[in-house]
């Protein structure tokens, strides 16, 4: 009997979302509810395992940690992209890695949600009407007519795009290899340049993948040139933009807010300015976290299992 660990299942939830029993007689599978992040006590916590289910990048798999997981023979993610898995390590070492499929409607869904909870201020709004405080507070950001920046127009940027023509905003584009022909088959004009889009826009949102090429494509002087009342908007990787720039920003109301779903590290820590800035919408990463998501993670990372049983592995990383 091989043994199984999900990590990280915050909410308890991978077991509901598949037919785990199609491995009963092969596999035992259980689950960790929690982030381990020191290392020799996660080695200690997964290390007798021979097959690792694991989440998106909650915890990293670099070459020092699967070093020490001598009993690793599979390791299965969600997703068909991981840059928290060190692959080659894991080749030399005699690891398959394999993926999941993942659908790109939920985190674009969730980014209009943090983009309409800026602009018509619906947190602080239904926290002073739970406790009993002013009965209107605010005045609401319009969308209609508004300038909508989008920087990554990959499968999510382009749903964003659709969306945010319903709502008759204008919207444009950026990223460093978007081509005239992309944005015109998306229906969004193409920024002339990266400066051009944050100082137009009224609401900045980031849909770039993480590499070393886009980390931090966001600094300092890119938000100097956003407008004071504009929003940003991350649902995509927290690496892309400067943290530091982004706090003191944001402290400073150079920018009207922010809407952040990923963080450098996370769990968010209990004193980070994110949890306490008034001009902050912050959500625990639930980008990816739908129904329809993990229904397909966990129903394909046992298809992986099974395939991988079989002797012949599906959706191989690497």
């Amino acid at each position: 009997m091989k043994t199984c660990l999900i990590l990280d299942d915050y909410q308890d939830a991978a077991r509901h979302f598949a037919a785990w029993d199609r491995l009963a007689d092969r596999v035992a599978v259980s689950a960790l509810h929690e982030t381990v992040t020191d290392p020799d006590a996660l080695v200690e916590r997964i290390g007798g395992a021979e097959i690792l289910v694991i989440m998106r990048e909650r915890t990293p798999f670099p070459a020092a940690l699967l070093a020490r997981l001598p009993n690793l023979r599979l390791l299965v993610t969600s997703g068909m992209r991981n840059a928290a898995i060190d692959l080659a390590a894991a080749k030399r070492q005699g690891v398959t890695v394999c993926g999941t499929a993942s659908h790109p409607a939920p985190p674009a869904e969730l980014t209009w949600a943090l983009i309409l909870g800026l602009s018509r201020r619906v947190a602080p709004e239904n926290a002073a009407l739970r406790a009993g405080g002013p009965w209107q507070s605010s005045v609401g950001t319009d969308l209609a007519g508004a300038r909508l920046g989008i920087v990554g127009l990959g499968k999510i940027g382009t749903r964003i795009a659709r969306v945010a023509q319903a709502f008759d905003m204008e919207v444009a584009a950026w990223s460093p290899n978007l081509t005239e022909a992309r944005a015109e088959a998306a229906g969004v004009r193409r920024a002339e340049s990266k400066a051009a889009l944050l100082a137009e826009s009224d609401v900045v949102t980031l849909h770039l993948v993480l590499s070393e090429a886009t980390r931090g494509i966001i600094g300092a002087a890119d938000l100097a040139r956003m407008k004071p009342t504009a929003f940003l908007v991350n649902t995509a990787r927290a690496g892309l933009v400067d943290q530091t720039a982004l706090v003191a920003a944001l402290a400073e109301n150079r920018i009207a807010g922010a809407g952040l779903d990923v963080f450098e590290t996370e769990p968010l820590p209990a004193d980070s300015p994110f949890r306490t800035l008034p001009n902050v919408l912050a959500l625990p990463h639930l980008g990816y976290v739908s129904a329809a998501n993990y229904r397909t993670y966990f129903s394909e990372a046992v298809e992986d299992i099974e395939a991988w049983l079989g002797g012949a592995p599906v959706r191989v990383l690497g």
